[in-house]
């Protein structure tokens, strides 16, 4: 008897190890669906109307939920963190390209608003070091094909900082922070007023009519056509869907705006997914749907504390759904914690591609965790270090210090009760740990080169060089209509965030 159980414990162990190996560079075609400041509350598996996000919901109900999947508190870090499978304050991308025209936000770095020689003033540039290595050359060097349709938000201006320099074959969509979903236009140009178009595809202007978010779900469906079985691709799909500014789509007049937007997205969701299957892709495809942030409203955050640009749960734990046909199992769960950036490791693993690089990564392979029911690799998440412009936060196992601010997310997930008083030993460690990880941070050097012109007609330098007829006066139509003074120390954009209290 007893060498019966261990005959079949030895064949279970020697099956694990080859459903493992089975999962590990067995190249599946990846779609990666991101939405931008949506609520955890929101979708319909998350106590959200199920009315609103049935596509989003039926891949949760096909696939894995992840329940502690998390993220950095506002939408550049995510991306630089998922692009590169490193912590955002490793290339200085915990501060948004934006940040460097907004004299707030400046001022905590102790950097004042630049001027060109002209004494105009203008932003100093800033976009995702062009030494980091991104997850597209990653997999394009694995030999995938790349595209990205949506939101970069890593670096608008210089040549260097676009997708298609970072590893992308395709791309389409916009390079900055947040557009009109009409006109493709940002409203702001900090520290200008005044809107900028910011419309491409392959990094040329691209003149076009429609709703931003069907837009997208049209040409991933376009780049889904043409793929075959033949080679793999990574498609990335960063919506800007629902984050600001508010744009009702030209359908579902009886919602709200925001759920107005939020089922638009959800269409787009089906679409693409729809696409896949069509193709006869869906059993090697791994597709995947999270959020980049916690939303701009509390209430959409429940039951976790605190949204976008906080570090409480709500602004940093995001809802995230997958399905991989015989690799995830329909409506189940995976508990365990993992941080945006572990897409890097995971991803390139399942390509049988190379970790292999100049950058130290901060990335786990999670694949045995999702798909084989092992535990998380992760026991902690920093997501945010000093110098940055957000307070100073480390999760570790079941803690998390927020400044001088202690909780135990695990008992207590909403975070209410400060416990520092009575743990001054972990608020100790936790710190020294903070501190530790915090010195591993690069200069960030001078930031000399500057936006120039300081008001663009498009973002692109290349682009802006010799723009369109039809471009100029779209823009300045725009512009005609924006307001044209401002009270002083008044702005379009926020100031920078204050530290959180109890």
């Amino acid at each position: 008897m007893v060498r019966i159980i261990a005959t079949a414990l030895l064949l279970i162990s020697l099956l694990g190890c080859l459903h493992a190996q089975g999962i590990a560079a067995s190249r599946p075609n990846i779609v990666f669906m991101m939405a931008d400041d949506m609520g955890w509350a929101q979708p319909g598996f998350n106590g959200g109307g199920p009315d609103i996000t049935p596509h989003i919901d039926k891949l949760a109900t096909e696939g894995t939920k992840l329940t502690q999947f998390y993220t950095h508190s506002v939408c550049s870090p995510t991306r630089a963190a998922f692009m590169t499978g490193r912590y955002a304050f490793r290339s200085w991308m915990d501060w948004r390209t934006e940040d460097f025209g907004k004299p707030s936000y400046l001022a905590k770095l102790g950097l004042t608003l630049a001027h060109n020689e002209r004494g105009e003033p203008t932003r100093r540039i800033h976009g995702l070091d062009a030494g980091e290595r991104t997850i597209g050359d990653a997999l394009k060097e694995a030999g995938y094909f790349t595209a990205l349709v949506g939101k970069w938000h890593l670096g608008e201006w210089l040549k260097e900082h676009l997708p298609m320099q970072r590893g992308f074959m395709h791309q389409y969509g916009h390079y900055a922070w947040g557009i009109d979903y009409n006109t493709y236009t940002i409203e702001h140009n900090a520290p200008a007023r005044f809107a900028v178009y910011d419309w491409h595809r392959n990094e040329k202007p691209l003149q076009e009519e429609g709703y931003a978010t069907d837009l997208f779900a049209a040409e991933a469906e376009r780049v889904i056509a043409k793929q075959t079985k033949d080679k793999p691709f990574f498609l990335y799909v960063p919506f800007n869907a629902v984050h600001g500014p508010l744009n009702k789509p030209p359908r579902y007049t009886g919602l709200d705006v925001r759920s107005a937007m939020l089922k638009c997205m959800d269409d787009a969701v089906g679409r693409i997914v729809s696409a896949i299957d069509k193709q006869g892709l869906k059993e090697n495809t791994l597709v995947i749907f999270t959020n980049d942030n916690g939303p701009v409203l509390e209430e959409m955050s429940k039951p976790y504390r605190g949204a976008k640009n906080t570090t409480f749960e709500g602004g940093v734990r995001v809802p995230c759904v997958m399905r991989w046909p015989g690799k995830t199992k329909p409506g189940s769960s995976v508990d365990g914690m993992m941080f945006v950036s572990d897409w890097f490791a995971t991803f390139v693993e399942l390509a049988g591609g190379s970790l292999k690089q100049d950058h130290p990564l901060d990335a786990h392979d999670m694949s045995e965790m999702i798909f084989n029911g092992k535990s998380s690799p992760r026991t902690e998440i920093i997501f945010e270090v000093s110098g940055s412009v957000r307070t100073p936060t480390i999760r570790s196992g079941d803690f998390k210090l927020m400044g001088d601010l202690l909780y135990n997310v695990v008992n207590d997930p909403s975070e209410k009760e400060d416990i520092a008083a009575k743990h001054p030993d972990v608020v100790a460690k936790l710190k020294a740990r903070l501190e530790e990880v915090g010195n591993q941070r690069p200069p960030l050097g001078d930031k000399p080169l500057l936006m120039d012109p300081p008001l663009p007609y498009i973002y692109g330098i290349d682009e802006n060089k010799e723009p369109a007829a039809w471009l100029v006066k779209h823009v300045k139509a725009i512009r005609a209509k924006q307001p044209q003074e401002w009270a002083p120390g008044k702005t379009p954009w926020p100031q920078a965030p204050k530290a959180p209290v109890k």
